[in-house]
């Protein structure tokens, strides 16, 4: 739980007795919770900004990985647009003849 290692954890049992009013309050303070049962976490409660923010670091996450598996796997070999076209059918002149479906 590496995103909350500083989360102060409750059983389900202690969640229940506080309440969906004190666990609300506690994130909107900025506290992270683990909600457990039998000693595993199972939930975690925590401020829509830091919901935001653990979100973002994921797409971060993502863009990197595609970022290195391309750099991995380039092999400097580049294809033009008109030889993309040409494979799908198409020229940039016959593109250009396609009417806009947003208009």
């Amino acid at each position: 739980m590496g995103a909350l290692k500083d989360a102060h954890e409750l059983t389900v049992t202690e969640a229940t007795k506080r309440g969906v009013a004190g666990l609300v309050a506690d994130a909107e303070h900025g506290d992270a919770l683990v909600v457990t049962r039998r000693h595993r976490p199972v939930a975690a409660v925590v401020s829509v900004r830091r919901l935001a923010e653990l979100e973002e670091a994921a797409a971060d996450l993502r863009d990197l990985a595609l970022v290195l598996a391309r750099s991995a796997t380039d092999s400097g070999r580049r294809t033009s647009l008109d030889d993309v076209l040409a494979a799908f059918g198409h020229t940039r002149e016959s593109l250009a003849a396609v009417e806009d479906d947003e208009q």
